[in-house]
């Protein structure tokens, strides 16, 4: 199967996302880009109450719609304690494991505007006064950010306009790799928000009408389990999740096809749903796995959760190491835009 897939647009806006902060609760920066894209491409759009942005492409079938989700809200911390040494305790925003991030760079997001640089780091980091430097448990009791400032109380930490309830953020450090890999933070799920970003450019451009109206929803709050599970249109029949296929032991998902996911914690997703994304990749001669995720929520799951009237699948590209340094890999990317276009053209199930 072809596809219009330009990949160095691709790549250049996915740099943008992920280097754009926003842990959940801080996304007004990434939303406004992205609705900067859809305002270029053309495609009528809208702001929920919650922040998201729902942009929709009318099809031939105005009364049986599609809504395809991703979501850019991305893993981070706020400010929990602002310590005696004017070093700062964090409380986490979303789930990761603290060895994730230790030693990363990251910006706290003052509530001026002000940003500041620190690192994360262990409080016992330095092995020539600490002798349990490398046994001391990853918690947040041994977690705090080193200021780029000179401070060394509280008092000079709060001079600078830090306080409790500061977002932070983590460098994302994305690199693009001559033999096709995409290395970042929070391809999860930046990764599939620029894949719909390019298939609705794509679709305008090549002015291609599709079989139903379809939604394109960019939800904020995904990984603090409620993003996409509101203002969902009531003509709304089928809704798919694109977010990221884990990578592990027992898993059948990887860095080069697209994966689909048949069951995470919350259940099965819809079976015919599921089959006919199958059906569409074996057609079309898109690589793919199907997969099950042990330890994963989707916005089409936090949907049905809510009580939505839906058929609800996932799919999306394979993430190494998942809420961690995540890797990806071009061909990854381009199976799941071709199968997104593929889905979007298809006809609906009955």
């Amino acid at each position: 199967m072809t596809t219009t897939f330009d990949e160095k647009r691709i790549v250049k806006l996915l740099k943008r996302l992920v280097e754009t902060p926003s842990p959940s609760g801080y996304t007004e920066k990434v939303m406004k880009l992205i609705a900067k894209e859809l305002d270029e491409i053309g495609v009528t759009h809208k702001k929920t109450n919650k922040g998201a942005i729902i942009a929709t492409i009318e099809g031939v079938d105005s009364t049986r719609h599609r809504l395809l989700t991703a979501h850019t809200d991305t893993l981070g911390a706020m400010v929990k304690e602002v310590k005696s040494n004017g070093r700062l305790k964090l409380t986490m925003i979303g789930g990761f494991n603290w060895n994730a991030v230790e030693g990363e760079y990251c910006l706290i997001h003052t509530a001026s505007g002000k940003e500041v640089r620190g690192t994360i780091l262990m409080h016992q980091t330095t092995v020539h006064v600490y002798k349990n430097a490398g046994t001391a448990e990853r918690s947040v009791e041994n977690i705090e950010v080193r200021i780029d400032e000179k401070v060394t109380d509280a008092a000079g930490t709060r001079a600078l306009g830090i306080e409790v309830g500061d977002f932070v953020s983590f460098d994302p450090r994305f690199e693009a790799t001559d033999s096709g890999f995409i290395k970042s933070r929070h391809l999860d799920d930046k990764a599939s928000t620029a894949l719909l970003l390019e298939l609705i450019r794509s679709l305008k451009e090549e002015g291609v009408k599709l079989p139903h109206t379809t939604h394109f929803y960019i939800s904020n709050n995904e990984e603090i389990g409620y993003g996409g599970n509101s203002n969902i249109p009531v003509e709304t029949v089928e809704y798919i999740a694109v977010d990221m296929g884990a990578i592990g032991d027992g898993q059948t998902s990887d860095e080069y096809t697209v994966s689909i996911c048949a069951k995470d914690s919350s259940g099965p997703y819809h079976y015919a749903l599921t089959q006919h994304l199958t059906g569409l990749c074996k057609e079309g001669y898109i690589p793919f796995k199907l997969d099950i995720y042990p330890f994963y929520g989707s916005d089409a799951s936090a949907a049905i959760r809510a009580g939505f009237d839906v058929k609800h699948a996932l799919f999306g590209p394979g993430i190494e190491s998942s809420h961690a340094l995540e890797r990806t890999h071009i061909d990854s990317l381009k199976a799941s835009a071709q199968l997104l276009r593929a889905y979007v053209t298809s006809a609906m199930m009955d």
